[in-house]
């Protein structure tokens, strides 16, 4: 395992550095950028038994580390790539999860120009922008409600086995993925999304979907819908336990397990300058009686030299495949402090909820730094 992090260090090392002298030799703009997240802290999720102490990364933004660069072709065209990387700055490790791939935030290329953008590869999920931009804890996996409802599975880094899992299936990120994003039109922008299964003979595994934002001074509205193959592209059948946050399993009966999802969400800002104010409602249907409707609320308080942040979200699970409805409440109160442009740090207290289980109690405290 040292050697294996030795060589992907070592991999790291030369795509920076070569990044960082590309622009001496040739017309493509490289920049390498990343995010380095750390908190400490006690967390204790819905249904576990005990609480843990944790210094863990990515408390208010999972840390990352890659390179991006474009190409002026000319005529308005441009080439562009990106090859990111997530890491877990705890303890040096690449990705979010033991088994998750060494670029797996972005590796893409693609084309821009007056018709909008094209990218190959892996890029952002429909689900994405639409959920980390309309709550006031952005994408922090850790604290903010609605992520933690629609992306993590409460036994995720945990010991709870509650029969709880998140609400969307498939990744946050795609592989395999065309993505095509629309021109601005007046604050308005679309993406559509098609990932290949890569099965021959099997069109079921293929997954699309689709989201648009718009952005109006004081006002921001969005919706995404997608329809996916459960587990896609992972190459397990439906209903497995998976190593990482895009599992997606429930405590079933033999037979009923899940294989595709349709999801949808509305949601929608506006910043009154003393706060500004979110709201999301979406819902997932199955090809099994399983469903879900999930509501969120949230504000942003200008404070000081920082920010008051507080949210909220409940999940109703119901359906002859679950059994009896029950209900997830996760709600958060923190408190993000600008010390510069690029550094901050937080304070974030956590209360989490599901029927018929033990409640818990969350807290962390962190600092986050942009280069």
């Amino acid at each position: 395992m040292q050697e294996k992090n030795l060589s992907v260090k070592k991999l790291l090392l030369s795509a920076a550095f070569a990044a960082v002298a590309a622009p001496s030799f040739a017309q493509t703009n490289v920049t390498v950028s990343g995010l380095i997240d750390n908190y400490v802290g006690t967390m204790h999720m819905a249904g576990e038994s005990d609480r843990r102490a944790v210094l863990n990364s990515g408390g208010m933004t999972t840390s990352w580390i890659g390179f991006k660069g474009t190409e002026d072709l000319g005529g308005g065209l441009k080439a562009n790539f990106a090859l990111t990387s997530f890491i877990q700055a705890d303890n040096g490790v690449y990705g979010r999860f033991t088994g998750d791939t060494l670029f797996s935030r972005d590796a893409h290329v693609g084309l821009a120009g007056s018709f909008g953008s094209v990218s190959l590869g892996r890029d952002l999920a429909p689900n994405f922008l639409p959920t980390i931009l309309f709550n006031p804890f952005g994408d922090s996996f850790q604290f903010s409600p609605l992520i933690l409802q629609a992306d993590v599975p409460v036994a995720f880094n945990s010991t709870a086995r509650t029969g709880w899992t998140n609400s969307l299936a498939g990744d946050t990120g795609w592989s395999n993925e065309i993505l095509y994003t629309t021109p601005n039109f007046g604050g308005l922008t679309a993406n559509v999304h098609y990932q290949f299964g890569e099965v021959a003979g099997d069109t079921g595994k293929r997954n699309f979907g689709a989201n648009v934002l718009y952005f109006g001074g004081p006002l921001a509205l969005t919706a995404f819908y997608h329809n996916v193959k459960v587990n896609n592209p992972l190459a397990a059948p439906p209903g497995n336990v998976q190593p990482g946050p895009n599992s997606f399993t429930f405590d079933l009966p033999s037979g009923l397990e899940a294989a595709r999802q349709t999801a949808w969400m509305v949601g929608g800002s506006y910043d009154l300058t003393a706060v500004k104010l979110f709201a999301t409602y979406g819902r997932t249907t199955h090809d099994i009686d399983l469903s879900d409707k999930t509501l969120s609320l949230g504000a942003s308080v200008p404070v000081g030299g920082g920010k008051v942040l507080a949210a909220w979200a409940q999940t109703r699970r119901d359906g002859a495949a679950f059994g009896d409805e029950a209900k997830r409440n996760t709600a958060s109160v923190g408190y993000d402090y600008d010390l510069s442009k690029r550094t901050d740090v937080y304070a974030i207290y956590m209360n989490d909820r599901i029927t018929d289980q033990d409640s818990g109690n969350s807290f962390g405290v962190g600092i986050r730094h942009r280069f």
